[in-house]
């Protein structure tokens, strides 16, 4: 096999080789400065999961209440507990959540809460019926002490988050390293 191998000023070194097969392979090479990307540079491989809630949960009214998630579907480097998400991979997280409750009366407002407090408001609306609520984030976590939780406010009366894998969940995952 053939192959070029340049050494690093003060260490390491790059070698490119051919590939094992007949035929020609070209690499063209920007004519620019910067990083080269390769398939493992552009892979991501850090945390994801998914859970639901089993049970209903008493939303008290004029109030922002979390949102728990019993059941976690998978959690594939268990960060996820109490219903929350605290990654431990530093990067750039993409939480997506529904909650179906009701019945309202006055305004509802899902959020995402980041470190105990309000990070973005996802959906507002007022209404008086039952309603899905549902939202994305692109949240920043810093691989250490950052946490993710979701929250509805449940306006001027007591309402019923429900309970369903299908009707009130929450999923995230590393989109891309910091």
């Amino acid at each position: 096999m053939a192959q070029i191998s340049i050494a690093g000023d003060t260490s390491g070194a790059i070698t490119i080789a051919a590939p094992s097969v007949a035929g020609t392979n070209t690499l063209t090479l920007p004519a620019a400065t910067g990083t080269v990307l390769t398939s493992a540079s552009t892979q991501v491989t850090g945390p994801a999961f998914s859970a639901y809630s089993n049970s209903n949960q008493s939303l008290t009214a004029s109030a922002f209440n979390k949102i728990l998630f019993q059941v976690s579907e998978f959690d594939t480097n268990s960060n996820f507990a109490s219903s929350k998400f605290t990654p431990t991979v530093a990067g750039y997280y993409l939480i997506n959540t529904r909650l179906a409750a009701g019945p309202f009366n006055g305004e509802c407002v899902l959020t995402f809460y980041k470190n105990g407090a309000i990070y973005k408001y996802s959906q507002d609306i007022s209404l008086s019926t039952n309603y899905s609520l549902h939202g994305s984030a692109l949240i920043y976590c810093n691989g250490s002490t950052d946490y993710i939780e979701i929250y509805v406010y449940a306006g001027s009366a007591t309402t019923t988050a429900s309970s369903n894998s299908a009707y009130t969940w929450v999923q995230g995952y590393l989109a891309r390293s910091a």
